[in-house]
C-alpha cells in the first residue's frame, strides 16, 4: 500500500475527486492548507508600530489543498498519471504528490487488515 499526500490549487479539487472516483479508490481526507515554494507570493509593507522604519516582508503562503489518500501499489502508476494530466497546467505552482509506504491498515470496527481495508 501507498500513502499519497497531494498538493494542489484549491480549483482543481474537482478534478482529484474524479480521479478516485475513476480508479475505484475508496476514500480520501481534504484539508485546507498554506504553503509556499516556487510558486512566489507577493510583497506586501509591514510598518512597525512606532517607528518610521518600513520592513519590506516577503508573503509567501498561498492556499492550497492537501489531499492524503492510501491507495493499493497496483493503482499507483496509474493514479499518479491521472493526476498530473489533469491537474497540470504546465505552470509553477501546479502541486507536488508525495508517495509513502504503508506497512499495514486496519479497520478499527472490524479488525480487518491490509489492502482489504481500502
Amino acid at each position: 500500500m501507498k500513502e499519497l499526500t497531494i498538493i494542489i490549487k484549491p480549483e482543481k479539487l474537482e478534478a482529484i475527486k474524479q480521479i478516485v472516483d475513476k480508479n475505484n479508490c475508496s476514500g480520501m481526507t481534504i484539508s485546507t492548507v498554506m504553503g509556499c515554494g516556487t510558486q512566489k507570493g507577493h510583497a506586501e509593507n509591514d510598518e512597525i508600530a512606532h517607528t518610521v522604519k518600513v520592513n519590506r516582508v516577503r508573503v509567501n503562503l498561498l492556499p492550497k489543498i492537501r489531499v492524503d489518500i492510501v491507495i493499493p501499489d497496483v493503482k499507483l502508476n496509474d493514479f499518479i498519471i491521472d493526476v498530473c494530466n489533469e491537474v497540470s497546467s504546465g505552470k509553477v505552482g501546479d502541486g507536488k504528490i508525495f508517495v509513502r509506504d504503508i506497512e499495514d491498515a486496519v479497520r478499527i470496527r472490524t479488525g480487518e487488515r491490509g489492502d482489504k481495508v481500502l
